[in-house]
């Protein structure tokens, strides 16, 4: 009787077939599940890639990369969890939303998918790059607006971008198993750029899986398509927030190894950018380097600039510069020589407003504050370009809840 009853429900076109949902990957195990969950998600799924060939990733020896706040409990209470697990967060009406294609949000460097994409305040004033700050994101803008919204969260929050882009393609292929879709659209904001983007260009590990043919749209937010050179352009100033005897304990790379800092040298391999005494806890960063010296030429006025970007032992400083990182591990050249797959449609949004309070911005050219206009509308390597746009009154921090910057990317998905 059931049986008869849907055949005459489709036959008047009431009721509407929905493809029967897979398996998760059999090399995914759904570790652990969390349904009392913050900021407005649903819930939160903790997955481990069993594939063999990730490794765990250096995390910062003073804490400082450490997870935090519910991420932590939802990683297991390990502060430093294996770089095989990863989150995925699940936005209320997730199973039903109205739009067909669902949508992954993948969050950047030192931070994680509650500040980014469901409350921007969480981290208080000035952690969304304005003096006051939203309780709701993108997450609830698209919620809002029919979509199924889901985000990843990783272990590392500056980790190997290689590992994650395998991540990337977990989490499409887990919410394909959900939802029994074939396509996923993808929202990378900064260093999420080079994960998500890094995966539909099959740029892996040698040990890691191919892009699936998955990925609908994909959509950057200020990434760095062109690479960036902000920690060598600006070091000296940068190191402050970062050298704790300067009183610096931001979670970010210093271009240096040493610095004296109220008089004291110090010398901190672990905070570097480039691998040095052992040390590597900023693989993603270094992954994001190109140098912009040519374009945009040097800060000529801050202390060290010549040894910072160049190398070398300035008067406070010492460090490898910039073309040592580089060599070391930068994959911009890669990633756009690999290109993107016709099938994909790539979007470009990038921000125009260098005011970001508490930062030294990016000044030497057209940028978000962080990034350069030219990099974040960078189309080298990308096959399809679905759009490009500049949001003139939006920095770095902003691009991912500033009402303008969501509005772009609502009609990109549409």
């Amino acid at each position: 009787m059931r049986r008869i009853l849907a055949v005459a429900l489709l036959a008047l076109g009431l009721l509407v077939p929905v493809a029967p949902a897979a398996a998760d990957p059999a090399y995914l195990t759904l570790e652990a599940t969390y349904t009392s969950v913050a900021n407005g998600w649903a819930k939160v799924d903790r997955y481990r890639d069993t594939t063999a060939g990730f490794s765990d990733e250096q995390y910062p020896p003073d804490g400082r990369g450490d997870q935090d706040g519910q991420r932590r409990t939802f990683f297991g209470n390990v502060a430093r969890p294996s770089s095989s697990r990863f989150l995925l967060y699940s936005a209320p009406g997730w199973q039903t939303g109205t739009k067909a294609t669902p949508v992954l949000l993948v969050h950047g460097a030192n931070d994680n998918p509650d500040r980014a994409w469901a409350n921007p305040n969480e981290s208080g004033g000035f952690g969304c790059g304005s003096a006051t700050c939203p309780s709701t994101g993108l997450m609830q803008y698209l919620n809002a607006r029919g979509y199924k919204v889901f985000a990843i969260g990783f272990a590392h929050k500056q980790g190997d971008n290689r590992q994650q882009a395998q991540q990337v393609g977990d989490a499409i292929a887990v919410i394909k198993s959900r939802l029994g879709v074939s396509k996923v659209d993808v929202v990378g904001w900064s260093k999420g750029m080079m994960s998500s983007r890094m995966y539909v260009s099959s740029v892996k590990p040698s040990w890691g899986r191919n892009y699936a043919g998955d990925v609908r749209k994909l959509v950057t937010l200020g990434g760095p398509n062109g690479g960036y050179d902000y920690p060598f352009a600006h070091g000296w100033a940068h190191d402050f927030s970062i050298w704790p005897e300067c009183g610096g304990a931001i979670n970010a790379p210093s271009p240096h190894t040493r610095m004296t800092c109220y008089g004291q040298y110090t010398y901190h391999p672990e905070l570097s950018i480039t691998p040095a005494g052992g040390f590597d806890a900023y693989p993603g960063q270094r992954q994001m380097l190109a140098r912009w010296d040519g374009t945009f030429g040097v800060n000529t006025s801050a202390q060290d600039w010549y040894t910072t970007y160049y190398g070398g032992q300035g008067f406070y400083t010492d460090g490898p510069g910039i073309q040592a990182a580089i060599n070391a591990g930068s994959l911009i050249s890669t990633i756009q020589n690999a290109g993107t797959p016709s099938a994909v449609s790539v979007y470009l949004l990038a921000g125009g407003a260098p005011n970001i309070v508490g930062v030294w911005n990016e000044t030497r050219g057209p940028s978000d504050g962080i990034v350069f206009v030219a990099s974040a509308l960078s189309t080298a390597g990308v096959s399809t370009v679905g759009g490009t746009a500049l949001v003139s009154t939006v920095n770095h921090l902003q691009l991912g809840w500033a009402t303008s910057s969501m509005s772009q990317v609502v009609s990109w998905l549409a």
